[in-house]
């Protein structure tokens, strides 16, 4: 019951969770699942409480490159808990299915908390507004008016993410299980950043349609605001990027390694 009630769970009474439309990844290593296990879990879903986890009501997705090494790249299902106006909290996977991987957290705060960060915190947060106004970043199977309504909100944000598991992407092998440190993520910054493939293989995939997406979130342009980190990984894409309307870099109050000259 509860989750079918997450299933169908409304953000501002209109976001639900998109179909159920994945890569397939192969399961971790491991016994199957026993009828013991599957019972225990029957029952706990009974009689306790899940209450963090029935919150995580919207599903975005996105993009990932790692800030170390922004060649690993990845498609990034975000279920997420708006806890306040200014801040939430996103646990990710790398899919959408039940076989879906845990694979990392995301937290998402206002330019307002950004802003008040201490000068050394403010380089693991990455910019927003190139996800939202490219088109990448998506709700995928809610009304687009709703869509639009919730990346307006998003808007002058940013976020840390850490990813936990190199659960690979497009027919490139990832490790079996979560090994070795977390890995901080980044967000793209231009158009060219994200590998050839990797946004339309997700738009086919999801029924999505990036280009049209930008289109509809042109009016978002006059409310975008320059960020810190959009210079941060300029010169790490090996192709030819560019800038788009809307999206420009703040060296001011930034970390000392977005002050890249343009």
């Amino acid at each position: 019951m509860r989750r079918a009630r997450r299933a169908g769970a409304c953000l501002a009474g209109v976001l639900w969770i998109g179909p159920a439309l994945a890569q397939q990844q192969p399961p971790p290593p491991g016994e199957e699942r026993s009828p013991t296990t599957t019972l225990l879990e029957t029952g706990a879903e009974i009689l306790q409480a899940e209450a963090p986890v029935e919150n995580l009501s919207l599903h975005l997705v996105g993009f990932h490159p790692m800030k170390h090494d922004p060649s690993h790249q990845m498609e990034a299902h975000h279920y997420c808990n708006q806890v306040n106006e200014e801040f939430a909290q996103c646990v990710l996977f790398d899919g959408q299915t039940e076989a879906a991987r845990m694979n990392g957290i995301e937290y998402i705060i206002s330019e307002r908390l950004f802003e008040g960060l201490p000068a050394e915190e403010k380089k693991y947060w990455h910019p927003h507004n190139y996800e939202i106004l490219s088109g990448q970043l998506v709700a995928p199977g809610i009304p687009a008016a709703a869509e639009h309504a919730a990346m307006a909100r998003k808007i002058n944000s940013y976020g840390k993410t850490w990813h936990v598991w190199r659960s690979g992407m497009q027919g490139e092998p990832g490790d079996e299980l979560p090994f070795g440190e977390p890995h901080l993520a980044w967000s793209f910054n231009r158009d060219g950043e994200a590998k050839e493939g990797l946004v339309a293989v997700r738009d086919e995939r999801l029924g999505v349609n990036t280009a049209e997406v930008r289109k509809r979130r042109q009016d978002l342009v006059a409310t975008a605001k320059p960020q810190c980190g959009v210079d941060a990984l300029r010169e790490r894409f090996p192709s030819e990027t560019y800038a788009i309307t809307g999206v420009t870099a703040r060296h001011e109050g930034c970390p000392r390694e977005d002050t890249r000259a343009p």
